[in-house]
């Protein structure tokens, strides 16, 4: 194990966590699961820790953490278990690891993400809220941190691999592909109507609850817009969506003398953690190839900011810069919450974000506490606008 990469897996028992894990098995020559975290899955957890016998597990919830304490003390497994957002900022920056994949969803992210890029670990970037809240802020913590940041979300690692790492030389644009989600054909009353159900069946791929809302809002695609700007430093007028239903063509890049290049690949989240895993070399991950064949098409079609109104509501909070990307990512955050458990309409999902950014007076982000700020303000705003939206009903 001595010539093993160690990594810390935050948010082990997610989609994304539950990939990286299947992916790292495949290489036990290569990499050690130092550290597993999670806010409250006791049960995945455990299983986690007695397959991989990592050094750490951090559990958000206190009482989770005593009972997963417990339950390897049973099992004989001699992990040590942290809890709260603390033990995952110090998983996230302990001397020992070397590589940490950020998937915790949501603005709970923020502070690990952080501490790994202050630490100049090798930063593997799925949890696209810490970024889009910070902004400029988590980009400087990885410089002066000496940090190397590799996207994970499909779309960005793909434009990552087109352009060789994150510099921007002779691109005219990036296009981000998006599925579309569940309602990509949905008529405006089936949108009033939409169930959480529905919202989370995604036609393409298996993803946790919140982001699956955020695919079917086009949110997911608008947070990947500003990620995208942060991550390439790319002016928002140069990056574009694309509805590709396929979800083949992961994303695309223009240079300035008409070549286009794009990444294509099997809708499998393991092939951009592999990547990640394994950059600048590549690794097995599991996913089956590509028939181009039997996929046969490709389409591509513009997205309706009519009906998905988020994705315009992104794109303004990327020009507007400062704290409107945390404000955005708070308010929403706040209104799928809602919508999941049956408290707003799908189609105030946006209502509740725009009401929210339009008493919001833009400031510049300086320190850590002007996002934490800015996003206790956003939440506090979209829950009354949630409840007003509710006694409107």
């Amino acid at each position: 194990m001595s010539g093993s990469m160690r990594i810390a897996v935050l948010g082990s028992t997610g989609s994304i966590g539950l990939n990286t894990l299947d992916v790292l098995a495949r290489h036990p020559e290569r990499f050690e699961v130092f550290a597993l975290a999670a806010r409250n899955n006791v049960a995945v957890l455990l299983d986690q820790c007695i397959r991989f016998k990592p050094r750490y597990a951090v559990v958000v919830d206190a009482d989770a953490s005593a009972k997963l304490r417990a339950d390897l003390q049973r099992a004989q497994v001699p992990t040590q278990v942290l809890s709260g957002a603390s033990g995952l900022a110090d998983i996230a920056a302990h001397p020992d690891v070397q590589a940490v994949m950020a998937a915790i969803v949501g603005a709970a992210g923020l502070r690990s993400t952080l501490a790994a890029a202050c630490a100049g670990k090798r930063v593997l970037l799925a949890n696209k809220e810490a970024l889009v809240m910070s902004g400029p802020l988590f980009m400087q913590a990885v410089r002066e941190g000496g940090a190397t940041l590799v996207p994970v979300d499909s779309e960005h690692n793909a434009i990552f691999q087109c352009m060789g790492g994150t510099r921007a030389r002779g691109v005219r644009r990036v296009l981000l592909t998006a599925s579309g989600g569940p309602f990509l054909r949905a008529s405006a009353q089936a949108l009033r109507s939409a169930t959480p159900e529905q919202a989370c069946a995604h036609p393409r791929w298996a993803m946790g609850r919140k982001i699956s809302v955020d695919s079917a809002t086009l949110m997911n695609k608008g947070l990947e817009l500003i990620e995208a700007c942060l991550l390439f430093d790319l002016a928002p007028s140069r990056v574009d969506v694309v509805v590709h239903p396929q979800s083949i063509v992961h994303s695309l890049v223009e240079y300035l003398d008409g070549s286009m290049l794009a990444q294509l690949g099997n809708p499998d989240m393991r092939t951009p953690i592999a990547h990640a895993l394994g950059w600048p070399e590549r690794l097995t991950s599991g996913v089956e190839s590509l028939d181009i064949i039997r996929t046969a098409r490709l389409d591509f079609e513009a997205p309706d900011t009519t009906r998905f109104p988020c994705l315009r509501l992104a794109r303004s909070a990327a020009e507007a810069g400062g704290t409107a990307p945390a404000v955005l990512n708070a308010a929403n955050e706040i209104a799928v919450e809602a919508f999941l458990e049956r408290r707003l309409a799908f189609v105030d999902i946006p209502a509740v974000i725009e009401s929210v950014l339009e008493q919001h007076r833009t400031a510049p982000i300086v320190t850590l506490e002007d996002v934490l700020s800015a996003d206790e303000w956003a939440r506090r705003e979209a829950r009354a606008a949630v409840a007003l939206a509710g006694a409107c009903a």
